[in-house]
C-alpha cells in the first residue's frame, strides 16, 4: 500500500478530482461544517495525504497536525504548505506517523479527522480507538470514507464504476490499472458507514450519528469524545 500512495502522489489530486468529478471537495466541506472547528483549537488530520483538510482547518484558524505514513504524500503536502501560507490563519505542521499508533498523548487535540483514511488501515477498529485516545473530552471525531449504500440497485451501479471507471483512471493517468481500483476491493473488506457507527457506540462516543452523502455512496461518521 505504501509503493501505491508513492505511486500517486505527484497526481492524487488530479485523480480525485477526475473519479469523484470534483465531488469530493464539496463532501470535505460538509466535514468541516460538521467538525465546527473554532480558531485556536487543536486539530488532527490522519491519513492526511497532500493536505486538503489540514489546511482547509488551519484557514479557520485551528492548529493543525496533519499526519500521513507516505512520504511522498508529505512531500507534495510541505510544497503546497509554502504556496497557502498566506491564506492561513492557523499553524500547520506535516508529520510521518501511524494512524494506529498516534504519536501524541491522551487528549491532546479539539478536533480529530480522517478521509479516505480509516478503510485502508490494516485494524481500522484499533484507528478509530486510537482516535478517541487523542481526542479530549468533549472533541470531535469525524470519520468521511466511501460507504455501502443501502439500495440494492444504486449500490449495483456505484460497484461497477469502482469496478470499471476508477481503474481506467489509474491507467490513464498512473499507467496502472490497480492505481486507485484498489478502492473497490478495501470497500468489500470494510465495514462502512454502519460498521464505524456501531464501533463508535461501543466506544461510548456521544452524539453518535452518519451523514450519508449521494444516496450512501460516500459517508460522514461523527461522534464526540464523552465529558
Amino acid at each position: 500500500m505504501n509503493d501505491l500512495f508513492a505511486t500517486i502522489a505527484p497526481r492524487y489530486d488530479l485523480i480525485n478530482d477526475l473519479q469523484s468529478f470534483g465531488w469530493h471537495r464539496i463532501w470535505k466541506r460538509r466535514l468541516l461544517k460538521l467538525a465546527a472547528g473554532r480558531p485556536g483549537e487543536r486539530a488532527l488530520d490522519l491519513c492526511c495525504g497532500t493536505g486538503d483538510v489540514a489546511f482547509a482547518l488551519a484557514r479557520q484558524g485551528l492548529e493543525v497536525t496533519g499526519l500521513d505514513f507516505s512520504e511522498p504524500m508529505l512531500a507534495v503536502a510541505a510544497k503546497r504548505l509554502e504556496n497557502l501560507k498566506p491564506t492561513l490563519t492557523g499553524r500547520v505542521e506535516f508529520l510521518r506517523g501511524d494512524a494506529q499508533q498516534i504519536p501524541f498523548p491522551d487528549a491532546s487535540f479539539d478536533v480529530v479527522t480522517i478521509s479516505y483514511g480509516l478503510r485502508n488501515l490494516a485494524d481500522w477498529e484499533r484507528g478509530l480507538r486510537e482516535m478517541q485516545r487523542v481526542t479530549r473530552p468533549g472533541g470531535r471525531v469525524l470519520v468521511l470514507d466511501f460507504g455501502k449504500p443501502d439500495n440494492a440497485i444504486w449500490r449495483g451501479i456505484y460497484f461497477a464504476y469502482l469496478r470499471r471507471f476508477v481503474p481506467l483512471m489509474g491507467r490513464i493517468f498512473c499507467g496502472d490499472p490497480e492505481t486507485h481500483g484498489y478502492i473497490l476491493e478495501s470497500l468489500m473488506h470494510y465495514a462502512a458507514q454502519k460498521g464505524v457507527r456501531d464501533k463508535m457506540s461501543e466506544l461510548g462516543f456521544a452524539g453518535v450519528r452518519v451523514s450519508n452523502l449521494m444516496g450512501g455512496i460516500m459517508s460522514i461518521n461523527y461522534g464526540e469524545k464523552a465529558r
